[in-house]
């Protein structure tokens, strides 16, 4: 009877410590408050201060326009999400990264998809059907900026460079305006080897060869001939007959 009862006494105190420990670690993460992933949504507490507004009432077009500011900070925010969770995911895996950060990513992630939701909604109070396009039009000002500040910074990049390579020249473009349709120019380039013209035969020669030839031709061939066959030593000579 006691060889019976020490395992099962074994497997209840094993058991119940590993419950114990487990119902411990749940109530510690449970209070415990994880770093937020992101830093504090600036815009989205500009948009609530505009609402509290009452004397005056802010307008109507600051608040659409705060609205979309805060719609391009979660565009942001969803597009790094995008990013990260991937690249920490296989972190966790290999056990680079401890279970806070991702826990961490994880809430940034739920409270995202709260704040997309009040988003919409909100922009639907304005205009019935905003909702579903205003995400669109955030991206599209965020792109809009970026290239903005790009083409601020040229002049600072091109400075930098200078003083680093030194000046260098410009390309220029030249640009010609095409010649006046009759004019000597234009007369030049329609004759020039990229565009010859072709010279127009007339319909009697089309039709009869020998009209190509100058008249003279027939009888210079002629004389050519009979002036050859006097010169060769074998052609006989022919008695010559006078006419009467």
């Amino acid at each position: 009877m006691a060889s019976v009862l020490v395992p099962v006494l074994y497997v209840i105190i094993v058991f119940g410590s590993l419950f114990a420990f487990s119902s411990f670690y749940r109530r510690r993460n449970a209070r415990k408050t994880f770093e937020p992933y992101f830093p504090q949504h600036h815009e989205r507490d500009v948009y609530f201060s505009l609402l509290q507004m009452t004397d005056p009432p802010a307008p109507e077009t600051l608040l659409k326009a705060a609205l979309v500011r805060r719609a391009m900070t979660d565009v942001t925010r969803i597009m790094r999400l995008r990013e990260d969770k991937p690249a920490l995911q296989n972190l966790l895996q290999k056990g680079s990264i401890g279970d806070d950060l991702w826990n961490s990513l994880l809430a940034a992630e739920k409270e995202l998809e709260a704040e997309i939701l009040e988003v919409a909604a909100e922009a639907n109070a304005y205009v019935e059907g905003w909702g579903t396009v205003i995400f669109q039009t955030a991206t599209e000002m965020m792109h809009n900026e970026k290239l903005r500040t790009l083409v601020e910074q040229i002049p600072t990049i091109r400075a930098e460079a200078e003083l680093k390579y030194g000046k260098f020249p410009l390309p220029q473009l030249v640009v010609q305006a095409p010649p006046a349709p009759g004019s000597p120019a234009s007369a030049q380039a329609s004759l020039s080897p990229s565009n010859p013209a072709r010279p127009t035969t007339p319909l009697s020669s089309r039709t009869n060869g020998a009209s190509l030839a100058p008249p003279s031709a027939g009888a210079e061939s002629d004389a050519l001939s009979g002036s050859e066959r006097s010169a060769s030593p074998t052609s006989p000579r022919s008695p010559s007959k006078s006419v009467r």
